[in-house]
This record gives structure tokens, sequence and C-alpha cells, in this order.
């Protein structure tokens, strides 16, 4: 960003944040009405906008926490429907969003629900489901109007937020102190780093987060690609599709794999996919003429090519989705043994 820019942009970044750190104290102070569940309800959001990875950990959590009654619970961004909803047997990205409609497809079991307003959804799903165990809320670390049992709060590897600014000078939702509220920061999407590395990274979170406060360390692992049109195995030459906030760790791995990208439709994050969309890439597709091709995409890109007034257009291509996890570096007490506090008494078991 130019430096004029910035100079511009930084009286807007003052008065952002002072609403912000008012709004966080009204709360704090209990100014604000906050609801309490009777149940565990683990947070998990960010301080920035943009992807940090929400969607792999909130899954990663949800496999671990269970055979549990868990729910999960988001908002639902830029669904087409409004107050809560719960998926029921045909769930769709449209009625639900991109992250709540993969979860239905990649959690059997677990029950999956939107509401703007969190306090709201979890009362209407306690009283469906009265046997819920565990409440996972995705993408809330600003809703306050809850009270959560714990945040855990994620940060980019290449974007930390200790390097960041408000908006709109950059990319914070609320100031860096927001990360007190913390009870773990997950360090997302990292490379290999050195242990020096980590501990320097630690130091660096802990000034806002607390001194003792746990902070671990997450890589993107990538799973065989799933099949969901013609064929079975994933060409060498790819087209690649994307409507996520960063495609560069995805390329990059499809690279180091070998595969060569002829093509990347790269759309914005969370952009709605139409027939007019799709014949885009199947044209590109066609105008190869090379059947050994494939197209790939990450597996939020496919719940929406899933839908079925548009997977005609393409389910006789060769099209593949990568699905993606987390596994953390090794750390004492580990990520899962420090989960286990949040969510069961003392002297509990752990069962997986």
């Amino acid at each position: 960003m130019l430096p004029v820019v910035r100079f511009l942009l930084f009286p807007f970044a003052l008065l952002y944040g002072g609403i912000v750190r008012l709004r966080n104290y009204l709360y704090d102070c209990e100014v604000f009405s906050v609801y309490r569940a009777p149940v565990p309800v683990i947070c998990v959001g960010n301080l920035s906008v943009g992807g940090t990875g929400k969607t792999p950990q909130v899954e990663y959590l949800a496999r671990l926490l269970q055979p549990r009654r868990i729910a999960i619970l988001s908002r639902g961004y830029k669904r087409a429907t409004k107050g809560f909803v719960l998926a029921d047997e045909r769930p769709s990205a449209t009625s639900l969003g991109d992250e709540p409609f993969q979860y239905t497809q990649s959690l059997p079991g677990v029950v999956v629900a939107v509401c703007e307003k969190r306090a709201e959804g979890i009362q209407r799903l306690l009283r469906l489901f009265p046997d819920l165990e565990v409440i996972l809320l995705d993408d809330a670390f600003q809703h306050r109007a809850v009270k959560a049992s714990a945040y855990l709060l994620l940060t980019d590897y290449s974007r930390p937020f200790t390097k960041d600014y408000l908006l709109p000078l950059g990319r914070l939702r609320e100031p860096k102190t927001g990360a007190r509220r913390a009870q773990a920061v997950v360090v997302t999407k990292c490379p290999n780093i050195s242990k020096e590395e980590q501990q320097s990274i630690r130091a660096e979170i802990r000034r806002y987060a607390g001194p003792t406060t746990p902070v671990f360390f997450s890589q993107v692992v990538y799973a065989p690609p799933v099949p969901i049109g013609r064929g079975n195995t994933l060409g060498k030459k790819l087209i690649l599709v994307t409507g996520i906030a960063n495609a560069t760790p995805l390329v990059r791995h499809l690279q180091h794999a070998g595969h060569e990208l002829l093509c990347h439709f790269e759309w914005e994050d969370h952009a709605a996919v139409t027939p007019e969309k799709i014949n885009e890439v199947v044209a590109q597709y066609q105008a190869y003429q090379d059947r050994a091709i494939s197209i790939v995409m990450t597996q939020k890109d496919a719940v929406k090519w899933q839908d079925s007034a548009l997977e005609p257009l393409w389910n006789q291509l060769p099209v593949f989705f990568l699905p993606i996890t987390n596994a953390f570096a090794p750390q004492e007490p580990s990520f899962d043994a420090i989960l286990k506090g949040w969510v069961l008494p003392p002297g509990s078991d752990f069962i997986h």
C-alpha cells in the first residue's frame, strides 16, 4: 500500500478501532447481554478478514470429539436464506452457505445449522437436540453476544495478525489485543519451520494473547483426489478452479506433485457458481482437445458444483476435488490434550 494511501486511511482505522474497543468493553462489562449455553461451546475464529483455515480446523475438532453428539453452528455466509436453518435430508450450498454444506458432506452424524444470531441458533439447537454434548461455533470470534466455553484463535503463517493493521488500513476486524480472549492460538498453513522460528512466532503472539497462552503450528495436508465426474485417476495436466481466499498453497502442492497447470480459473472467495461459469470451464477443457486433462478444485468449490441443477453440465467430464485436513507439529501438551480439557470435567476419560 502506498504511503500516501496509508496516511489517508489511518484516521479511519483509528475511528474503527475506537468503536470496536468500546463495543468489546461493553460486552466485557456485560452492559450488553451475553448468553452462556448449558453445554460446552468452542468458538473457532480469527482477528482478520479472509481465510485462515477455519473449515479444516472445525472439521478436525468435530472428528476428534466424535462419537459425542456434536453440532456445528455457522453464520452461513452468502447463503440465500435468512434466520435459523437446519441442514435437513436435502441440504445445499444455497440454503446453508459453502462451508456449512461442506460439513454436511464431510461429517455424517454431526448436526449442522446456520443462524446470524448465534445465541438464538444455540437455543434452537438445544431445543431440537437436547442430547447435544458440544457445540462448535464457526467464525464467531467477534460474536460477543455468546460467551463460549473456549476460544480458538487462528492466524495464517503468511499473514499473521501480529504484523497486520486494523481495517481499512489492514485486514484486522478488531485490535490485536482481542487475542486475549483466546484459550489457544493455532498458526495455520505453516511450511516446515524450525523450533527456533516457532519459538519466535510464539513469543510475538503471546505479546497480545498472554504469556502462557498455548500456541500451536499446523500444516495443510492434502488427501488423495476424489472423483466426482467421469474417471478415477487425476491427470498430470490440469485445469484448476478455485473460489477461495488464497489459492497459492494449492497451486504449489499440485506443482510439487508433478502436475502441469494449463489454466487457473481463480474466482473470488465464496463466489457463486453459475451455469455460465461452469460452461466457461467446460469450453476451456474442450478447447484443449486432450482427454488426458482433468479439472480439479477444492472441496469447498466442489460442493457448489454438485448442485442438482448444475451437475448435468459437467458430470461426464473428469472432475476431481482435493480434501484437506490439518496436521499439528509435535508439542507438549498436545493440541488434542488441550482440547480435552475444554470439553470434559476433571477426571473424565477422553474417548476417541
